[in-house]
């Protein structure tokens, strides 16, 4: 009988002497990790006040946010994972809004707090490298080890989405949820008790604790744990713990496709990695390269679950509903979208036609809302469906794709423009490490496309040819190609390496970055704009009256 709780699933694996936690100093079994949440349970116990039982954890991958994970579950607490790359005002706000009775962190994390007013006193503060904090661990080992009030509703984590698209909103996720994910998600990533689960990405993000953490303590698979993600480090890890699966995101598999190949590289254990965003293309590369095949999936930190996994789907397709309520909808009319008419590339005929929301009209009631956000809740529950903000197309064979986040039309010349697609073929490149695609206004009417791509350290952007390059795509359309490029060695992104496309779509042309307009006819080519260019264009938008388009 599947468990209800993550109290439950700890508990099952005290007294377990399975490997359940690997780092490259030390490692625990399953009942070790038990008796060190055991202990920090009833040390928040301790400190519990009135008011939401929220625990704010602000670390690295390290094993104490383990075992605070553990602790929060085993209490009836929810952990707040809050983002080490936030900072100021951002951070202040983020912590605050959460309503943080704890906070667990280092003396790193503290520096970043130091000076803000997070609503939470800094004797409330555990530093777990400070020398007190061990004497405070001791005196709650060996003590009752779960609160008998944790149920399938209890809350056990508040997850701060990513805010690639906006300001971050707080998503809750109970106990009976994250266990059921922690079910499925192991049959569903063939994740069994034989894997070391390799943690690259952060802890506070649904990708590490949903993929990974869950359905590794649900069947007591190994954890394997490195700080903080690095291209570098990624190969040497994967062989030190002999880890057979992993979670990423795409922008960290072009990372790690990014490095020198040595000839050696397939000598791992990798089997297979679960993640999003990686492109079909880097998906035959990682596997020609390292012999690992990567699983792409849809969800969200609010409503993963509604597609499920089909074999031998066609190249891109997520899979087909996990229920009769998921469908493609028009997000105007509600009307369910016609099957997408693909062309011999893929590509969609008909987008006007097929392309909507991804709902789930029976998924009101499981969407358990974001905390303390009323606005946010309404937007996602309309009408009684639960609308994703997510655009996809369904094929006439009934499998789904992703077609990008909702602000990822573009509109050129009265054609809705994907900026997805333009992303997907700019990572082709073998020069490019990373891309986002968004529209930017044009001084006339409508949008351009502009791109960001990331290049390596030495590389020039004249060293892509990116017009020739762009030329030999047969699946780009004439209006997909970018009409801007910001080019830089390090692009913006979140705590979780995706791309901070909305400050970039925000800066446009007009960032401190490089950026390459496309000039002429016929064989265009990119040239940099000046500052000058920059005054004209701006001029431009005022002459037409459409300066309010512009910062």
């Amino acid at each position: 009988m599947p468990h209800e709780t993550i109290a439950d699933l700890l508990l099952a694996r005290a007294g377990d002497d399975h490997p359940g936690l690997l780092t490259r100093e030390r490692s625990w079994t399953w009942g070790e990790v038990v008796e060190e949440s055991s202990a920090r349970a009833a040390w928040a116990e301790k400190l519990r006040t009135d008011g939401p039982f929220h625990i704010g954890v602000l670390l690295d991958n390290e094993p104490e946010y383990v075992f605070w994970l553990g602790a929060a579950a085993l209490a009836g607490a929810a952990v707040v994972g809050i983002n080490p790359t936030r900072t100021g005002p951002e951070l202040e706000r983020e912590v605050r809004h959460t309503d943080c009775q704890v906070i667990v962190t280092d003396r790193a994390g503290a520096a970043l707090l130091d000076g803000l007013d997070v609503g939470v006193d800094h004797d409330r503060f555990l530093v777990v490298d400070a020398p007190e904090y061990g004497t405070g661990l001791a005196a709650h080992a060996g003590l009752p080890p779960r609160a008998p009030d944790v149920t399938a509703a209890t809350r056990m984590l508040l997850l701060l989405t990513s805010g690639t698209t906006g300001t971050s909103k707080a998503a809750i996720c109970s106990q009976g949820r994250l266990a059921g994910l922690g079910a499925s998600n192991s049959v569903k990533y063939d994740i069994a008790r034989e894997d070391t689960c390799y943690c690259p990405m952060p802890l506070f993000h649904g990708n590490a604790l949903m993929a990974l953490w869950a359905p590794a303590l649900t069947v007591g698979a190994t954890i394997a744990l490195t700080p903080k993600f690095s291209a570098s480090g990624f190969l040497p890890d994967v062989r030190h713990f002999g880890a057979t699966f992993f979670t990423y995101v795409g922008k960290a598999i072009g990372y790690i496709l990014a490095r020198p190949e040595t000839g050696q590289d397939a000598d791992n254990r990798l089997t297979h990695g679960f993640g999003t965003e990686a492109s079909p293309e880097d998906m035959t590369r990682f596997l020609d390269r390292f012999g690992c095949r990567l699983v792409e999936g849809y969800g969200s930190s609010e409503g993963a679950g509604m597609l499920k996994r089909v074999p031998d789907a066609p190249t891109g397709a997520l899979g087909t509903p996990a229920r009769d309520g998921v469908r493609i909808v028009h997000p105007t009319t509600r009307a369910t979208c016609p099957p997408a008419s693909l062309d011999s590339y893929g590509r969609v005929r008909n987008p006007e036609e097929a392309i909507g929301e991804i709902v789930d009209t029976e998924g009101a009631a499981r969407f358990e809302g974001y905390y303390n956000n009323d606005a946010a809740n309404a937007e996602r529950v309309r009408h009684g469906w639960y609308w994703t903000g997510d655009l996809g197309y369904v094929d006439e064979a009934g499998y789904f794709y992703f077609a990008g986040r909702s602000g990822d039309w573009i509109r050129v010349d009265g054609e809705n423009i994907s900026a997805l697609l333009t992303e997907r073929i700019l990572r082709r490149h073998p020069g490019v490490v990373a891309a986002g695609a968004f529209g930017v206004p044009d001084p006339r009417s409508g949008d351009q496309v502009m791109a960001a791509v990331e290049i390596a350290d030495g590389t020039r952007f004249e060293d892509l040819d990116l017009p020739g390059f762009l030329a030999r795509q047969e699946d780009l359309g004439s209006k997909g190609a970018p009409r801007f490029v910001r080019v830089s060695h390090m692009l913006p992104t979140t705590g979780s390496n995706k791309l901070r496309k909305k400050e970039m779509q925000l800066d446009g042309w007009r960032t401190d970055d490089s950026v390459y307009r496309w000039e002429g006819r016929g064989r265009p080519a990119y040239a940099p704009m000046t500052d000058d260019d920059k005054a004209a264009l701006r001029s431009e938008f005022l002459a037409n009256g459409r300066g309010r388009f512009l910062p």
